[in-house]
């Protein structure tokens, strides 16, 4: 196919240049005769394999009526010579009739060109663009009954346009089915070409194709199309098969330019080769089988899509949701075949805008070859359908014809003669089916548009309104020229007898499509049903009366990920198309409230992202309450504490004469039991919110009671010594230093110290004192509302002051620890002390690495601690022997050794 192509390529270039070499050297009339010699020698064009109707002006018509070209004998001995095609295609003979319909419709119009019938001259060009190119030749090189005819084509070297002059002209050709046919005849001849079904978007360039009219829309509107589709039902992982061709690849070019930035992908772009349909076809089948892409785009020609559904098939895929081109998504062959039904149910696609043509349907059926004797068409088309042949006469005149198809035409001389009672009327197939009328509407349209653009140039009522300043003459049906007509053609302006606004921009049409959906009927086969459509760039879409793939009215999904929700974040995968991510949860302290959105927001310092992570709430504060578990056990301890303290000093002042109470200094022992009280009140005043008075007060009393409390056991360590050390010879004046006096005077000076490092203290706290500060640092929902350690100089000296003293006490505890006693206080004091300075050791580091309110706790917990264990240690033996051992509360037993 593709060397047929060259070779009429380069024969027409060829015969061209000898055109102008001789027009250069001999006249112009010389050369035009050896162009027409070359048309009927070589290019053999049967005068009589068409449609012919002569008028006051010719229109052109060239549509592929037969699919099956000739063989072709390449032994390069003999001039080429091609026979006629084969193979009668019913819809194309619908289109033909439809321009022989607009004409004879336009002929019989008293508004649209009165006084100027219009003929016509209809030939076949069998899809090839070779002997599209034939046709045409042979329709505007001479008078079509002959190749004698001396009416030859004239060409004004000053315009550049060819231009007939001669009885018949032909300005004006409909046809061109394919882009690339279109392009060679706009290129090549000089009467305007006006497709009503070539899409590519190159024709719209003027510059290159300024005689190119069409009234089909340029494939970048159904590209768009089907892009908004996409975008519209969230399909973001698409597979696309395409024609490897123009068609196909401008398409999908042009899909992906509308899709970006909205987040569409391609998983796979598969091409399908016409010369290699059965290994292309069954190599994208296995490709859709193998992505994950539930949707799929094809745009191709419907017979690569019967041979794609054929294979898929074959390896039972029916899942997928097809998007269909206007090539096939209308198509009645694919709609018909049991597999596309299998594999295929639910396509929704993109097709040429229906309407219906008044009057239509009565004229096809209607029509018979007793009426038109002289119509090729429809006598062979009537063998086809009842089995017999019109008539002897026209058999005879149609064998005649031509000698290249005496087998053929013997063949048919054997049909039985019709009886001449076969009618159209009952007759179902895509000639007589006018229910959507969508490419032979653009035939329809075509026609009009000539038809009055020519009312135009022939019609002297507006010469003064004419564009160019006036420029435009009445011309007379014979003598058109064509740059004239190509301006009239720019100015259409018209409303069709359906009522609607037709005209053209720089050759093109407005963008009209409807949207389709092929549903399922009860029979199981496949029905066409409108669901929408497409006027330029808006779309009009009924959703609910869509039918998808899967059979119900749920929108089918085709994505590589599924969209991140709100609260989490977009991170693609490396190597991977942006439409393949993972959903990542955004961090604590940040949100996204968007669906895929890329990356998340921090919430201000105030706020904390909730715990779905979709937004900012107010961080709440976290402070050591007393309603909370932990609260309500510290102060339930600290409670008990100063209830048991107060409980045993109850018990001690109630037996305060006895042995065991005096013999352990009895003022010594009240002053350490009210000192322990103050221990476990204190630790109250860091439980609740804090304030400004209550973060003042806190390291006062803390640090006052238990200096108060340490004093108190230092001085009962130091009198037990000197106890003791008295009883030794020479040393009876110690205890003269220790007496009662004396030792209030030790714990008075010991809290004293304290009581002025307060002082200091208390200085510093007016000058700066800690206030209540919410700590924004520490991360949470729950922010720490503590008190401020100001300066934590104050703090340590607190600290220090209370840790010299427990050390010294326990060191002095210590060494008195063996003194020869039967109730060694000192032993007590020892373990008491052993207590507090571990509590405390371990209090620094646990304070420091806890977190807001937990850091108060682990302090007050220190506070209860160490005062339990003074509590327990020195006092829980005595009160024992007091109340449950009376007999041992005895100065015998306790002077024992």
């Amino acid at each position: 196919m593709s060397w047929l192509s060259w070779f009429f390529t380069l024969k027409l270039c060829l015969s061209l240049l000898f055109v102008g070499l001789v027009g250069r050297q001999l006249g112009l009339r010389v050369g035009l005769q050896v162009v027409q010699t070359a048309t009927c020698s070589r290019w053999g064009a049967p005068s009589d394999q068409g449609l012919f109707q002569e008028g006051d002006v010719v229109i052109g018509g060239l549509f592929s009526l037969y699919y099956k070209p000739p063989d072709l004998d390449n032994d390069f001995i003999q001039l080429p010579y091609y026979k006629p095609c084969t193979g009668l295609q019913n819809l194309p003979l619908q289109y033909i009739y439809a321009m022989v319909f607009a004409l004879e419709e336009i002929n019989h119009s008293t508004t649209l060109l009165p006084g100027v019938k219009l003929g016509y001259h209809i030939l076949d060009s069998c899809a090839l663009p070779p002997l599209a190119i034939q046709a045409a030749l042979s329709l505007v090189g001479g008078d079509s009954a002959s190749c004698n005819s001396t009416a030859l084509p004239d060409y004004s070297a000053e315009e550049g346009i060819r231009e007939r002059r001669g009885d018949q002209t032909v300005p004006l050709i409909i046809g061109g089915s394919s882009s690339k046919t279109a392009q060679i005849l706009s290129r090549i001849l000089g009467p305007l070409a006006m497709s009503y079904t070539a899409s590519c978007p190159c024709l719209s360039d003027r510059l290159r194709y300024p005689n190119f009219f069409r009234t089909m829309p340029s494939d970048i509107y159904q590209a768009r199309a089907i892009a908004q589709l996409c975008i519209h039902f969230n399909w973001t992982w698409i597979g696309a098969v395409v024609a490897n061709n123009d068609y196909g690849l401008v398409a999908i070019k042009v899909f992906q330019e509308e899709t970006q930035g909205a987040g569409v992908c391609l998983a796979f772009v598969e091409t399908l080769q016409r010369e290699n349909i059965v290994s292309d076809a069954r190599q994208a089948a296995l490709t859709i089988q193998a992505s994950t892409a539930k949707v799929i785009l094809i745009f191709t020609w419907y017979t690569d899509v019967r041979e794609l559904f054929l294979q898929l098939d074959k390896i039972h895929v029916t899942d997928r949701q097809f998007l269909a081109s206007e090539a096939w998504s209308t198509s009645g062959d694919l709609l018909q075949d049991p597999v596309t039904s299998k594999v295929a149910s639910g396509v929704l696609g993109v097709a040429i805008r229906s309407s219906a043509i008044p009057g239509f349907e009565n004229y096809i059926r209607s029509l018979n070859p007793s009426g038109r004797p002289d119509d090729k068409f429809l006598k062979e088309f009537w063998e086809e359908m009842f089995g017999c042949s019109p008539g002897a006469t026209s058999l005879s005149t149609y064998a005649s014809s031509l000698s290249t198809q005496e087998d053929s035409l013997l063949q048919k001389e054997s049909l039985p003669i019709c009886r001449g009672t076969e009618s159209l009327e009952g007759v179902q197939n895509h000639f007589t089916d006018i229910s959507q009328l969508r490419v032979t509407y653009n035939v329809y349209l075509a026609v009009y548009a000539a038809a009055h653009a020519l009312h135009s140039l022939l019609s002297c009522s507006d010469k003064e309104s004419s564009p160019r300043n006036n420029s435009f003459t009445c011309s007379s049906p014979k003598h058109i020229k064509h740059i004239e007509l190509l301006q009239h053609l720019d100015n259409v302006n018209f409303t069709t007898p359906q009522g609607e606004m037709f005209y053209f921009q720089e050759g093109d049409t407005p963008a009209k499509y409807d949207l389709v959906n092929w549903q399922n009927t009860p029979e199981g086969s496949l029905k066409l049903v409108l669901i929408g459509r497409v006027d330029g760039f808006d779309l009009h879409l009924n959703e609910s009366a869509i039918q998808w793939s899967t059979g119900s009215n749920k929108v089918p999904t085709s994505v590589c990920s599924e969209s991140c929700p709100p609260g989490t974040r977009k991170a693609n995968r490396k190597g991977e198309p942006l439409c393949c991510f993972d959903c990542i949860p955004c961090a604590e302290g940040e949100i996204s409230n968007q669906t895929d959105s890329l990356q998340c927001k921090h919430c201000p310092s105030e706020f904390w992202s909730n715990a779905k992570r979709t937004a900012c709430i107010p961080r709440q504060l976290d402070f050591l309450s007393f309603n909370e578990t932990l609260g309500i056990t510290l102060t339930t301890a600290a409670v008990s504490g100063a209830a048991v303290t107060t409980a045993v000093f109850i018990v001690f002042l109630y037996y305060r004469q006895t042995p065991m109470v005096r013999a352990n200094n009895s003022e010594l022992s009240f002053l350490l039991l009210l000192s322990l009280k103050l221990c476990f009140l204190c630790s109250l005043v860091f439980i609740g919110r804090p304030s400004v008075w209550s973060c003042r007060f806190q390291q006062a009393a803390f640090g006052i009671s238990f200096v108060l409390c340490v004093s108190c056991l230092q001085v009962k360590t130091i009198v037990v010594l000197a106890a003791f050390r008295s009883a030794r010879p020479g040393a009876g004046s110690l205890m003269k230093w220790f007496g009662p006096g004396q030792q209030r005077g030790s714990v008075f000076l010991f809290s004293f110290i304290q009581v002025r490092n307060v002082f200091i203290c208390i200085i510093w706290l007016l000058s700066s004192p800690p206030v209540p500060q919410v700590d924004l640092d520490i991360p949470g929902l729950k922010v720490s509302f503590k008190c401020a350690m100001a300066s934590v100089v104050g703090f340590s000296l607190v600290l220090g002051y209370i840790g010299l003293l427990a050390c010294t006490s326990l060191l002095l505890a210590f060494l008195a620890r063996k003194l020869p006693d039967n109730f060694n206080e000192a032993k007590l004091i020892t373990f008491s002390m052993l207590i507090f300075c571990a509590v405390w050791i371990a209090f620094v580091p646990a304070y420091v690495s806890s977190p807001g309110k937990y850091a108060v706790a682990v302090e007050i917990f220190a506070i209860l601690a160490s005062s339990y264990g003074l509590l327990f240690c020195i006092f829980a033996p005595k009160c024992f022997i007091i109340l449950l051992r009376p007999e041992k509360n005895n100065k015998k037993h306790l002077m024992a050794r």
